[in-house]
């Protein structure tokens, strides 16, 4: 059974920049595409970006697209989500999850089969 961690979650002042890490246990990451999500107060849960299995690819939403970046080591079984010129409106819960049955990586969350249990980021001065 898969499981997923999030850390590196806290406050950081717009424009600055906050790495998330996604630890996943019980099987290796390769076998899932991952998708990071994201949930302010109040709102839906939106996926923010997502990465194959393969690794090759990735898909961003339009409005991180430029400024956050998916990446994996399998080494360390973990995913990263680096967020780059950080703005108040990113401030939410952040979600690994993951699939192992869908065809592609997909910024919905139709089909994930996985969760963590998130991590709050938190930009303001």
């Amino acid at each position: 059974q898969l499981q997923l961690v999030e850390s590196g979650g806290g406050l950081v002042q717009p424009g600055g920049s906050l790495r998330l890490s996604c630890v996943a246990s019980g099987s290796a990451l390769d076998y899932y595409h991952i998708t990071w999500y994201r949930q302010a107060p109040g709102k839906e849960r939106e996926g923010v970006g997502c990465m194959t299995k393969s690794g090759r690819n990735t898909m961003y939403a339009d409005s991180v697209k430029g400024r956050f970046t998916i990446s994996r080591d399998l080494a360390r079984n973990t995913v990263y989500l680096q967020m780059n010129s950080l703005k108040p409106e990113d401030t939410a819960v952040y979600y690994c999850a993951a699939s192992g049955k869908l065809i592609g990586c997909t910024l919905t969350t139709n089909g994930m089969g996985y969760w963590g249990k998130g991590a709050l980021v938190t930009v303001s001065s």
